[in-house]
């Protein structure tokens, strides 16, 4: 398989570029720990080796929900440095609010 080219980071507002680097980096770490679990599940022989298996999509899917919480953090300061008044920042916390629920 090719690798394949790095991401263009576009700028706006929804993250800072540093952000956005720190989200694709824990996702490429999580992605390699996909491509090994792949490999784990076709070299599978024994009963036992399912025991690593099951250790490594844990830690996988712990790396993922450690993204989420990462992007969650990363928008509500992105949101909260942007609002002009009070007002602003309670309307974008009502936003966050309604993501988390809708995604957690």
């Amino acid at each position: 398989m090719a690798d394949t080219p790095p991401l263009k980071i576009v700028q706006g507002t929804a993250l800072t570029d540093q952000q956005k680097k720190d989200l694709l980096h824990r996702l490429a770490r999580v992605e390699g720990q996909l491509r090994g679990i792949q490999k784990l599940i076709a070299k599978a022989a024994e009963p036992d080796d399912c025991d690593g298996i099951a250790q490594q999509m844990s830690a996988a899917r712990k790396a993922l929900d450690r993204s989420f919480v990462t992007l969650l953090t990363s928008s509500m300061l992105t949101h909260s440095e942007k609002s002009a008044s009070v007002e602003e920042a309670h309307a974008r916390a009502k936003y966050l609010a309604a993501f988390l629920d809708k995604f957690a």
